[in-house]
C-alpha cells in the first residue's frame, strides 16, 4: 500500500467531488419532477414589456448567453488558458463573479415561465431535449456553486462543473431562443 493510499487524501478528494455532483443531480431531478407533475398554467406571469412570453424568454435567454460567454472567457483567463494573454488582473475575477450572477438572474424568469407556465414537455425531440437540459442546467449550476465552497476538490472538478453548466445552457439556448429566431427573425418586442 502506498503512502498516498494510506493517508486517504485521494479518497477524501473523490468524496468531496461527489457531494456537489450528487446535489446537482438531485436539483435537476427535483425540477424535472415538479415540471412534469404539476398542471401548467399555459399563461405568462409577466411579460416585462415584451409582446409575448416566447419573446420575453428568448431575449432574456440571449442576454444570459452573452454573459455566459463572458463567464467562459474570464474563467479561461483566470485559469491561464487564453493564449497570448498574461495573468489575469484581479478585476477579471470580479467580472467573472458578477457576470455569472447577472446571467443566473436573467435565467430565472425564463425558468419560472418554463416550469410554471409550460411544464416538462416531451411532444417533440427538440422540446424534450430542451426540458431535460433546462433541468440539467440548474443542476449543474447548483453543483458548480457548491463546488466553489467545497474544500479539497480535485483539480478537475471545477472546470468540469463549469463546462457542464456552460454546455447545458448552450443546448437550452439552441433548443429555444435559436429555434425561435430561426422561425420568426429577430423580433425586438
Amino acid at each position: 500500500m502506498t503512502a498516498t493510499a494510506r493517508s486517504g487524501k485521494p479518497v477524501q478528494r473523490a468524496a468531496n467531488a461527489a457531494a456537489p455532483f450528487l446535489a446537482g443531480a438531485a436539483v435537476a431531478v427535483a425540477l424535472g419532477v415538479y415540471a412534469k407533475v404539476h398542471d401548467p398554467a399555459l399563461r405568462p406571469l409577466f411579460l416585462a414589456g415584451f409582446s409575448g412570453m416566447l419573446q420575453m424568454k428568448t431575449w432574456f435567454a440571449t442576454a444570459a448567453l452573452t454573459l455566459v460567454l463572458v463567464q467562459v472567457v474570464t474563467a479561461s483567463w483566470m485559469w491561464s488558458r487564453l493564449p497570448f494573454v498574461g495573468d489575469a488582473p484581479r478585476a477579471v475575477s470580479t467580472v467573472h463573479r458578477y457576470s455569472g450572477a447577472a446571467a443566473f438572474a436573467l435565467s430565472l424568469p425564463v425558468a419560472v415561465h418554463c416550469l410554471w407556465s409550460l411544464g416538462f414537455v416531451s411532444t417533440t425531440p427538440r422540446v424534450l431535449v430542451h426540458s431535460v437540459m433546462g433541468c440539467a442546467f440548474y443542476g449543474a449550476y447548483a453543483a458548480k456553486m457548491l463546488g466553489l465552497r467545497t474544500r479539497n476538490l480535485p483539480g478537475w472538478a471545477l472546470p468540469v462543473l463549469g463546462g457542464l453548466t456552460f454546455a447545458a445552457f448552450v443546448v437550452v439556448w439552441l433548443t429555444s431562443a435559436m429555434w425561435f429566431f430561426t422561425r420568426s427573425g429577430l423580433p425586438l418586442t
